[in-house]
């Protein structure tokens, strides 16, 4: 393609000014949204998409595995219609991973085309999570399902919005069949008002740098940030790496599912071969395609060049190859709802195969889970239906250079934490606890981080409870001899002392005022042997009060005693951020 040369500061002006766009478009939808999971939670994503359907400017809080969806969906557009097609004013919206590329059913897709001078130049794109889209149990994620038909209503790329008026027709049929239309009609006029405010903001660009300028940009950011990938593949040694790990199991009776990688790198080429990963299976915890790629490059990016801009560039320098039908390569119908759990896993050996060669890059096991809580029921207060989706964040791998972080949502699902205030005061919940969970860090010369541990009641009324949680059975594993991390678990306890442990994917439990669901998330694997870690830091994590006398004896053969005598500054239990 011939057009305008771009120096470097003109090409960074105007990567700035797009991915600011981006930016102000996620905020809009953070701000506007009426659902908890999306202005609190921010489990959502806007970008900037080329008439081509290439990637090309991504908000920085944008969560890896929307970037997939986003793009598959204008790609899926693109397949159905034309440019010409297309009108000013257009929105176009789908969820479905088989129809429309998607990645699960609650993450519902919207794009606006662009039109500059009478031609569509780009798609302004937002994606986010809906608390419940329909489907055999409220928040659409029942672990019990066995095809996506059950999971909510499927959306191939319709439209929402024709030449800027609303189809009626067919936000009446979505709003029809989700459990509460009022905050999902919410939900998605805040993803129409952000697509209207990046096509807004990418005039304002267009107008004061011309269209041709912007183009020649998309081509240069994309062509630049696939040189700069591939020039730090180059730097890993050449060979072929292999790693494989397990998710639980599908709560359907299939346990212990294996994903398995074979990494190949040859100078700038790298190449991430599934093969060996167990076939699909009965349960939702089966991934798409698109996301098993997002989730590989997001793993590569952490680990070679955190700065890079993500756009289509990084999709260029790398192949990916899996088993048709198997379980991060899913075959129709196969339900997919919790599939970030199999994107965790994808990113764990990604990491754990690339470890030996990038010991200074690799961190332990982290908490591998995206430890959900659906509580729903009927709010006494107003008498309406309501569902609470929430994900517990949990630890982070030891690192080669500092202790791995805790109760933070790692890898994938780059959300938010819902404060306690809020939570309360949007649903007839009580939250009796939230703390971290002692003990759950991996020991090793840098330790796991901590898993969290959230205790819910919920008031004037019996709810009910679904969860879905994963590093339950195989706790994350150290690296460079650190010790594995704690499991996570969902215990039902009772006012009369009872307590019964629940499985990993407990569905449609009921939970009355005078019972209590108690969720841990997983904690992390350590890094390096526990022999090495220093007094004056053991002596941190006993007064910080997240590791018992116990644990500090039996896994670094300390006394708690000893350690008790050591002066600790105050601001060291704080662990300040990087």
């Amino acid at each position: 393609m011939t057009g305008p040369q771009l120096d470097p500061i003109a090409l960074e002006v105007l990567s700035s000014g797009l991915r600011s766009v981006a930016d102000e478009m996620y905020v809009a939808l953070m701000r506007s949204a009426y659902s908890v999971n999306i202005k609190e939670r921010q489990d959502h994503s806007t970008c900037l998409i080329d008439a081509n359907g290439r990637t090309v400017a991504l908000a920085e809080r944008t969560q890896c595995i929307h970037l997939s969806s986003m793009q598959g969906h204008v790609r899926a557009l693109l397949e159905s219609r034309s440019l010409s097609d297309m009108r000013e004013g257009d929105i176009y919206i789908s969820n479905d991973p088989y129809a429309a590329h998607g990645s699960h059913l609650p993450d519902i897709n919207f794009a606006m085309p662009i039109f500059v001078d009478g031609r569509v130049v780009a798609f302004s794109c937002s994606i986010a999570h809906h608390a419940d889209v329909g489907g055999m149990a409220p928040g659409s994620m029942a672990s019990t399902v066995t095809e996506i038909f059950q999971e909510g209503l499927r959306l191939p790329v319709i439209r929402l919005f024709e030449a800027g008026a609303l189809v009626d027709d067919v936000l009446d049929i979505i709003l029809l069949n989700v459990r509460n239309p009022e905050e999902r009609r919410g939900d998605y006029f805040a993803q129409a008002a952000a697509c209207r405010i990046g096509a807004a903001r990418f005039h304002a660009l267009a107008d004061k740098h011309g269209i041709a300028r912007l183009e020649a940009a998309f081509e240069e950011l994309i062509a630049r940030t696939e040189m700069r990938l591939r020039a730090a593949i180059a730097r890993i040694p050449d060979g072929t790496y292999s790693f494989s790990d397990v998710l639980d199991d599908d709560a359907m009776g299939t346990h212990d599912i294996r994903i398995q990688v074979e990494v190949k790198v040859e100078g700038d080429r790298i190449c991430f071969d599934f093969a060996g990963t167990d076939p699909q299976v009965a349960g939702n915890v089966n991934t798409p395609l698109p996301a098993t790629v997002a989730s590989v490059a997001y793993a590569l990016i952490v680990m070679l060049d955190n700065r890079i801009p993500n756009n289509e560039g990084v999709l260029n320098a790398i192949t990916v190859r899996a088993p048709e039908g198997s379980v991060v390569d899913a075959a129709f119908p196969a339900p997919v709802a919790a599939r970030t759990h199999a994107c965790q896993r994808i990113v764990d050996v990604v990491m754990g195969a690339l470890a030996p060669a990038l010991a200074n890059q690799a961190i332990g096991a982290c908490n591998g889970a995206n430890t959900t809580i659906i509580m729903s029921g009927t709010d006494p207060r107003t008498h309406r239906p309501y569902v609470l989706f929430e994900t517990l964040g949990g630890g982070c791998g030891g690192r080669s250079w500092k202790d791995g972080k805790d109760g933070i949502q790692i890898h994938v699902p780059n959300a938010a934490n819902t404060p306690i205030e809020v939570l309360e005061t949007e649903y007839p919940l009580l939250v009796e606890e939230y703390r971290w969970v002692e003990d759950s860090g991996g020991a090793g010369r840098n330790r796991g981080g901590a898993g969290l541990r959230r205790v819910l009641r919920p008031l004037g009324h019996t709810c009910r409870f679904t969860g879905t949680g994963e590093r339950f059975a195989h706790r994350p594993w150290g690296i460079f001899g650190g010790a594995a991390g704690a499991s996570g678990r969902f215990v039902l306890e009772s006012d009369s002392g009872e307590a019964v442990v629940l499985p990993s994917k407990p569905h449609w439990v009921a939970i009355r005022t005078d019972q209590r669901v108690v969720a841990e998330s997983p904690g992390a694997g350590g890094y390096g042997p526990p022999a090495d870690r220093g007094q004056d830091r053991l002596a941190i994590d006993w007064q910080s009060g997240k590791f018992s006398a116990r644990f500090l004896t039996e896994a670094y053969g300390v006394s708690a005693s000893d350690l008790a005598d050591i002066e600790v500054a105050p601001d060291a239990l704080d662990y300040p951020e990087d």
